[in-house]
């Protein structure tokens, strides 16, 4: 279940876990510790440094590193009930500072991080291995594996992350950690692997499964960081430690993280394009892309693509693997023709997919908005109703929707929403009727993307969670 009691994921606690991001209260804060530093070490020459001192740790990370980045910045924190459903006195919120790291894996400037490093974060602040300073937008988010990925504002291409596999990998083996640990930039350290197939609980509604467990240091700000192996290749991406142990942390495997990456970026890109074809292809690089399904009467029949045709290329960008493939889908345009190459038979053939037909129906009223866009059918509470709630709850709600169904599938039903649950408020505004459902909908700022705060009481808990809109009929989706 995604939905939240705390303040902030990146706050969480429970049974001696700590999400490894660093979270503070907003303070004056000075340059980058570390990064000079780190500088000096990449501008050595390896031609002078002997064989002895240029270990295979110090080729892995320096193999790696390039492709590491730091994230940071602010966001406002609702500390009070009111604040949650849009209350703006002054005591409602705080600002906190958040830190975190990312690795590059399309060198357009696309970063895969944890969701918890950019909750709530307005303005995603980034520096690069080189200590540029840049700014990144948030494309696609999965709370309940806590992944994100942003797009790093840049005009050059940047390195990216040799990616590895967590299918072979060996209790004992040797891992090195790479981090924004407490604000030193590019923290590296070194352990093992201590075991594999961990299920870590964080609280009530998070959990983790399948985690590896190591012994290299995982500090606040490592999170969304890579775990490498002795190879310098991403085995996996850094996300949780034992508070009060020493030397336990634990890593989110990388061939989850890319399914569940590739998955969101599809869904993503099925609100931008419409290109009419279903793919299958593996987690790691070179496992390829089949097509396996062509939708009759989309641009990919008209042009002829079908079943088994295994694609090698999307516009200029080389496609291995469906990672590849659904990065390369994310830069192209809404309407614009993509052309996609594929290997049939033995032979290369282009293809030029034409989206520019594309239409859908407009929904006429809230309730086919409703349905459509998150998934519910809802009905406003009475006066009376929301009177008891507040005196249970010792709350003052103005109102909200009781819902009475949930469509199978949908963003309600992904964030486990339910029937007899009360939404309160979505973003900044509250549900009282279902008119200020519709005006929410429609707001600029309500345009299908990556996330959308939601509350609801359910039973005797004030609970929140992040819903990612479907596409509206009638209105395409802002890319980035």
């Amino acid at each position: 279940m995604r939905l939240t009691t705390k303040l902030s994921l990146a706050r969480r606690i429970a049974i001696g876990m700590i999400l490894a991001s660093t979270t503070s209260i907003v303070s004056s804060v000075g340059a980058p510790a570390g990064l000079e530093t780190q500088r000096s070490c990449h501008a050595a020459e390896e031609e002078s440094i002997s064989d002895a001192r240029m270990t295979p740790t110090v080729r892995a990370i320096r193999r790696a590193s390039p492709a590491v980045v730091n994230i940071h910045g602010q966001k406002t924190v609702r500390t009070t009930a009111a604040g949650m459903v849009g209350a703006n006195s002054q005591d409602s919120f705080r600002q906190v500072n958040g830190m975190g790291t990312g690795v590059v894996v399309d060198p357009r400037g696309y970063v895969i991080t944890n969701y918890h490093v950019v909750e709530d974060v307005n303005d995603i602040r980034v520096t690069l291995q080189d200590g540029t300073n840049t700014h990144a937008d948030l494309i696609a988010s999965h709370v309940r594996n806590d992944l994100a990925l942003i797009k790093v504002h840049t005009d050059k291409p940047l390195p990216t992350i040799p990616r590895g596999t967590s299918e072979d990998l060996m209790v004992g083996e040797t891992v090195i950690a790479i981090g924004n640990a407490f604000g030193y930039y590019h923290t590296c350290t070194q352990g093992i692997i201590s075991a594999l197939h961990r299920d870590v609980p964080v609280n009530e509604t998070q959990d983790y499964v399948d985690l590896i467990q190591i012994s290299a240091g995982i500090n606040p700000g490592n999170s969304g960081g890579p775990l490498l192996n002795i190879d310098g290749e991403i085995i996996g991406v850094n996300v949780a430690v034992r508070v009060g142990a020493s030397q336990i942390a634990f890593t989110l495997p990388i061939d989850q993280v890319v399914e569940t990456v590739t998955e969101m970026i599809k869904q993503h890109n099925a609100q931008r394009v419409a290109l009419g074809i279903r793919t299958d292809g593996g987690p790691r690089d070179g496992d390829g892309v089949t097509v396996t399904d062509v939708t009759a009467s989309s641009p990919a029949a008209r042009e002829g693509l079908k079943p088994g045709d295994r694609v090698v290329r999307v516009g200029s960008t080389k496609v291995d693997d469906q990672l590849d493939y659904v990065l390369a889908v994310l830069g192209s345009e809404p309407g614009e023709s993509i052309q996609i190459e594929v290997q049939r038979e033995g032979q290369d053939m282009m293809f030029a997919l034409d989206q520019s037909g594309r239409s859908i129906a407009k929904p006429q009223t809230t309730e086919e908005l409703a349905w459509s866009v998150i998934g519910i059918q809802a009905k406003p509470m009475a006066a009376s109703s929301m009177q008891q709630l507040n005196r249970r709850l010792g709350t003052s709600y103005g109102g909200g929707l009781y819902i009475t169904r949930v469509r199978p599938g949908s963003p309600a039903a992904e964030q486990s929403i339910a029937s007899g649950d009360i939404l309160l408020g979505i973003h900044e505004w509250q549900t009282a009727r279902l008119k200020d459902l519709a005006d929410i909908l429609r707001h600029p700022e309500m345009q299908p993307g990556p996330r959308a705060k939601f509350y609801i009481v359910r039973r005797n808990q004030t609970l929140y969670g992040h819903l990612q809109l479907a596409a509206q009929n009638g209105r395409s989706t802002a890319t980035r």
